[in-house]
């Protein structure tokens, strides 16, 4: 018979339930703020429970989005800073369902790493329900998964589902765009979650993370760790406006890539490349790194964070509208 003298538990393995869960405990408060009086389940329960408020609806249809933040992450990891991660993934899928004409409901996230840090893990989740406060929408529930071996030391993913709706009646896909119509482009807030792999081989290998950059005047890691803008507060009111034929989420793919995605085949892009200026960062990326420019406005949002297609006879009305609501923007040229 062969005798067993040494036992190895779960925590030896590199998964501490104890942490994982008094982990929980710490981010409950965070959580529970961002809840409304359609949330019917607490933390912890096998499954998020949300109330539909379907009278507020004639044809409600329900809008899902699931992503990441890229190699943002990376970053965060470099400088330590990891409050405006959250806030970038969330403010993220909120725009991609804002383009359908979808307002948000509910978030979800998972958050997998090789040890918990609780420290790392409650900065995470203040940035989610920060974003989530600020666009209405509860963070529901999520995983945290411990999983040692997996990820690099002091390393995490991070991703996260946003469940919105909006009427059919409004639903801005829906809706049909014509040659002549304007395209207008609202400023971004710097890199916001795409182009991080050029950017993070470009700047990292001649500047420090923490090095103070005199072009742009913030450290590089300030600089790419700006929060990824939500344009549900200036957009919410136009979703309804008939005036309002489209919207493009500048991310991956640049502007020309992600405005294509909602126009027809037999429709083009005519825009002045001049209509407005790259922001520091972008300039000092292709500096830098002498990118060719082709590879910038596939690569990057160049400033602009959101498109609007707007029908032609009603770009004042457009204008106005946005001259109300404090935004700067651009106009970009027209649909060909």
């Amino acid at each position: 018979m062969r005798c067993i003298t040494n036992m190895t538990t779960y925590k030896e393995a590199g998964v501490d339930i104890d942490a994982a869960e008094n982990a929980v405990e710490n981010i409950k408060d965070l959580v529970k703020n961002t809840f409304n009086q359609n949330v019917l389940t607490n933390i912890g329960s096998f499954g998020a429970c949300y109330k539909f408020p379907k009278n507020d609806y004639n044809n409600p249809i329900l809008v899902s989005s699931a992503d990441g933040v890229g190699t943002k992450l990376k970053i965060a990891f470099l400088s330590g800073k990891h409050k405006s991660i959250g806030q970038c993934l969330v403010n993220h899928c909120v725009n991609d369902i804002l383009v359908m004409g979808a307002k948000p409901l509910f978030f979800l996230d998972y958050f997998a790493t090789g040890k918990l840090d609780n420290t790392v893990f409650n900065d995470v989740v203040f940035g989610l329900s920060k974003a989530c406060k600020e666009n209405e929408c509860a963070l529901i529930g999520g995983e945290t998964a411990e999983m040692p071996g997996f990820y690099g030391e002091n390393e995490y993913d991070l991703c996260g589902t946003v469940v919105g709706v909006v009427d059919g009646d409004n639903l801005l896909s829906d809706r049909k765009t014509n040659k002549g119509d304007i395209l207008i482009g609202l400023p971004s807030t710097g890199l916001h979650t795409n182009g991080y792999s050029l950017a993070r081989k470009v700047l990292l290998d001649k500047f420090s993370i923490d090095e103070y950059i005199p072009e742009i005047d913030s450290t590089i890691a300030d600089s790419l760790l700006s929060i990824h803008k939500s344009y549900l507060n200036v957009l919410s009111d136009a979703l309804e406006q008939k005036w309002l034929l489209g919207l493009s989420h500048i991310t991956g793919g640049g502007l020309e890539g992600n405005t294509y995605r909602i126009l027809p085949d037999n429709q083009k892009l005519l825009i002045d490349w001049d209509a407005w200026e790259w922001p520091s960062i972008f300039k000092l990326i292709q500096k830098t790194g002498n990118v060719p420019t082709s590879d910038m406005k596939r690569s990057f949002n160049l400033g602009l964070g959101m498109v609007l297609v707007i029908k032609k006879d009603n770009l004042s009305d457009a204008e106005t509208y946005l001259k109300e609501k404090k935004e700067d923007y651009y106009i970009l040229g027209e649909i060909g």
